[in-house]
């Protein structure tokens, strides 16, 4: 069964008979990774944790691009805020996001210029208004926001803009999951792959891990049947040792992804190995700005010297990114670490799994 249509999808007897289906065909013990933040935080909304049977685990992945940014490069970030001369804008997410010794809300506290935006045009804006100052734009973020950091790249270009730049801490999905199947202490039996980024990328992306690692993928949209569906596909796949690359959101999501935003991105970016928090080093999973772009390269244009960073004692979010753990095996998971007192980012982003859990898992 597909889930075609706007109305389909949010129907609550597809949801039953899904789940019914799933309980009926479900034999064996499956581990099944859902990579994206979104989706974390929509299944334990929706409760399917506790619908499904006990074979089946549902593991959170990194799919949370705030989680995954490194902690060299929330400290990076934190150097630049502390320039002279310099405005930073970000998204509001970032700004609780522990560095090691500080954080974008303590500095803007302390008087440094750090302001939230809602888009990176509204950035562009910001130079615009303020010729004196220096505007860098923190992008982070998968392959979903990066398009529209890299038209505000090409935007300020074309307008002769010279007071804008872009930090690129962006991260790139296929790429993470090549390194998670080849960790060795956690086991993966199947892959609920994100739909945002899916949409941008289209299931063609995929194509190379999944001939390479043969383990069933199936691109899933947000609504609680969506999931349903996916996990579904990917049992039945299990069950029957046929492992398939299979799309349950084909409503959003095609064969070769949205052209003209991977046109974009071609055009200003290009890939470059990027550091995971608690992921370490991967390959080509990054995105740098091309030296066509350089004068809109924040890190070309600022000389910061950032410290060797600092992961607090005890914070498990590298292994909840992971799926090594889950948020109450980390010892400090709601006694030291709160959404209104967060140690790591896991709990300071609402894709955060630990947010996730301690909103939702009682």
């Amino acid at each position: 069964m597909t889930l075609k249509h706007i109305d389909e999808y949010r129907d609550s007897k597809i949801a039953k008979n899904l789940i019914t289906k799933i309980r009926a065909n479900s034999k064996r013990d499956v581990h099944l990774m859902e990579v994206c933040g979104t989706h974390t935080v929509s299944i334990f909304r929706s409760g399917i944790r506790s619908v499904l049977p006990s074979t089946i685990s549902l593991l959170s992945g990194p799919g949370c691009p705030v989680c995954v940014t490194d902690q060299r490069e929330i400290d990076a970030f934190i150097e630049l805020a502390r320039l002279d001369d310099v405005i930073v804008t970000t998204f509001g997410d970032l700004m609780r996001v522990p560095g090691s010794n500080s954080s974008l809300q303590k500095e803007s506290a302390a008087g440094r210029d750090i302001r939230v935006v809602y888009s990176t045009f509204d950035a562009l804006d910001v130079a615009q208004k303020n010729p004196g100052k220096q505007v860098v734009f923190l992008g982070v973020g998968f392959e979903t926001t990066a398009p529209t950091i890299a038209a505000s790249i090409l935007q300020a270009s074309q307008m002769k803009i010279p007071n804008y730049s872009v930090i690129s801490a962006h991260k790139l999905v296929p790429p993470a999951l090549e390194t998670l199947m080849d960790l060795d202490d956690i086991r993966l039996d199947g892959f609920i792959l994100p739909g945002h980024v899916s949409v941008i990328i289209g299931i063609d992306a995929y194509q190379p891990f999944f001939d390479k690692y043969r383990i069933p993928c199936v691109v899933a949209g947000f609504e609680p049947a969506d999931i349903l569906q996916a996990v579904s596909n990917l049992v039945e796949m299990i069950e029957t040792d046929a492992p398939e690359l299979g799309n349950a959101y084909p409503r959003a999501v095609t064969a070769e992804g949205n052209s003209k935003a991977r046109a974009i991105l071609d055009r200003i970016f290009e890939p470059a190995d990027a550091c995971w928090r608690g992921i370490g080093m991967i390959p080509l999973s990054g995105l740098k700005i091309r030296d066509e772009f350089a004068t809109y390269d924040a890190l070309r244009q600022f000389d910061i010297e950032v410290p060797e960073p600092h992961i607090p004692a005890g914070c498990a979010c590298g292994e909840i990114l992971t799926g090594k753990k889950s948020p109450p095996e980390c010892k400090l998971f709601r006694k030291v670490c709160t959404p209104t007192d967060p140690v790591g980012p896991c709990m300071v982003s609402t894709e955060g799994t630990c947010a996730a859990y301690h909103k939702y898992h009682i």
